[in-house]
Parts: C-alpha cells; structure tokens; sequence
C-alpha cells in the first residue's frame, strides 16, 4: 500500500480537525481507542454514543464556541474531550466548570442523587500549565491527600501537557502513540513507520481531508486563524489585567508607604515633644537645685561639705 502524503500540513490539535478524529461517528473506533489509552480503565469501555458528533457547520461561525466531545458507554458513564492549544490562568477553574455542567445535567433525567454517573474529563493541551511538576499526565480526582481517603470516583479530570511528553523507548504503548501523533503530526506529511497502526492510518486519513479537500483546508485555515487571533486577545487581556492588577499593588504599596510616613512624622513630632518636654523639665530640676544652693548657703551650710 502507497504510504498517504498530504498536500498540506494539517494540525491534529485545531479545535475543527480533532473533533473530527476523535468525535465523527464514523471515527467511533478511535474515541473509544483513545478513551482506553488514556484512561486506562480497569476493564476496557467497550461501547460508547458520540453525544455531540463532529459537524462542519458548528465551525463556519466567526465566534468561537467552546468545542469538545461529549460521549457516553454502555455503563451511562460520561466522557469529555477537550483539546486546548494555548493555556491560560484560568483554565484549571474553566476544566472544573465543564466537568460539573455535565455532571449536574444528569439531574434532568436522574430521578436522584443515587443515579448519578462518573463524569470523566480528558484535557489534552498544547502548552505547559503545571510548571511545577515534571509529568505530563496528572490525574485529578476528590481525595483525601493526607488520609489517604477518596471521596467519590465521579470527579475523574486528565491532563494531558504534550509539550512534556517524549518517546523514551521505540516501543510505544498506546497513549504513547496518541500523544506521539498529537504531538508531531502538524509536521507530517505521511505517516511515519514507527505508527503504522490501523488507528494511526484512520487518523491520518482525517487530516489528508483537510488537506486535500479545498474547502476542508479553507475551513482548516480559517479556524487555525481565528483560534490564533482569539489567543492572541486572551494572551493581550491578561497582560493588561496583570499590569493593572501590578499598578494596584503598587498604588497600594504607595499608599501604605505614605501611612507609615505619616505615622513616623507623628512618631518624631510625639518625641519632639517629648525631648522638649524632658529639657523644660530638666532646666526646672536645675533651677530648683540653684535654689536649693542658695537657700543652704544663706542658712550657712556649705553645700559641697561633706559634713
């Protein structure tokens, strides 16, 4: 079989293609792939419902709404799938927002508390966000990190830094080979040997869509743009928030600088006051021993004797 080479080079991580990978119906296969891959269940998902399938039109829009993959498997447990290229500060309380919208809808259907499922998040970022640690896959859940206990197994969040992640061996397992594609294959434009897979084939033949396809690339373009633009002002607005926030600390830092030199000037006017103070009663304790002198010395007693 001739190896597949595109025209163009197509980046997995655009919003647009990657709904199409892992969110097509015709690419359930490779959800429930890569849902196995990462999560790593005790006992593989079999099944799964796409809940919200990949479709062109949701991205011919100019405003950029929040796209992810929705599913459901056989057990009526939740799976999200998001992809995010630039990171930005608020981005761990937006991943817990999304997890709880879907964990709380179940409450339209669920007669109960008790029918409530597991809702599991899979992020897959372009950039670094924990610069503190040095793994690439961090596994949040509700959990008693000094007692050991666990709360709940509903709250299941991955996340996923590709920028961290690096092939140590030519052995790659399956997560390997999903991080592996995600990672590189904006650089491809066959596929290379070492993921000469089913799986990886199938993915590859998403992004030779976009590629080949002119209305497919335009849309692909138009995306890639858009989502740079949309960083770009997100990136701008933080910098703006962090000067204003920096110029308050400092008009702060000034207006407590300005208190404590007031307190001092009242501090050095309070011991002026009481240097002049202890001099006025300094010249008066001396007035009084020159009176004292004088009163003795009249008496005929020498003041200085001894005797």
């Amino acid at each position: 079989m001739t190896p597949l080479k595109l025209k163009h080079l197509i980046n997995p991580m655009v919003d647009c293609v990657f709904k199409a990978i892992l969110g097509a119906p015709e690419n359930i296969n490779l959800t429930l792939n890569f849902l196995n891959a990462i999560i790593k269940p005790g006992i593989p998902i079999k099944q799964i419902e796409i809940q919200n399938p990949y479709n062109e039109k949701e991205f011919l829009s100019d405003k950029l709404t929040i796209v992810d993959i929705k599913a459901k498997d056989e057990q009526n447990n939740s799976y999200q799938i998001e992809v995010q290229l630039a990171v930005f500060s608020y981005l761990p309380e937006r991943m817990l927002y999304t997890w709880s919208d879907i964990y709380q809808s179940q409450l339209t259907s669920a007669k109960n508390f008790k029918e409530l499922k597991p809702v599991v998040s899979i992020w897959l970022l372009g950039d670094t966000l924990l610069n503190q640690s040095a793994e690439f896959h961090h596994h949040f859940q509700i959990y008693d990190s000094v007692k050991k206990v666990p709360l709940s197994d509903h709250c299941s969040i991955h996340l996923i830094e590709l920028p961290k992640w690096q092939q140590k061996s030519d052995t790659l397992n399956n997560e390997d080979e999903w991080l592996y594609f995600f990672q590189n294959a904006k650089n491809w434009d066959q596929l290379p040997n070492q993921l000469n897979t089913p799986e990886m084939r199938q993915a590859m033949e998403v992004l030779s869509m976009f590629s080949e396809k002119e209305n497919e690339y335009h849309r692909y373009q138009s995306r890639r743009i858009a989502l740079i633009e949309e960083a770009t002002k997100k990136q701008l607005f933080e910098e703006a928030e962090q000067k204003l926030i920096k110029v308050a600390k400092i008009e702060q830092e000034n207006k407590q600088v300005k208190e404590n030199l007031k307190q001092v000037k009242e501090e050095n006017k309070q011991a002026l006051k009481e240097k002049e103070q202890a001099q006025k009663e300094r010249k008066q304790a001396l007035e009084e021993k020159e009176r004292l002198i004088i009163l003795l010395k009249n008496a005929g007693i020498d003041p200085n004797s001894s005797t």
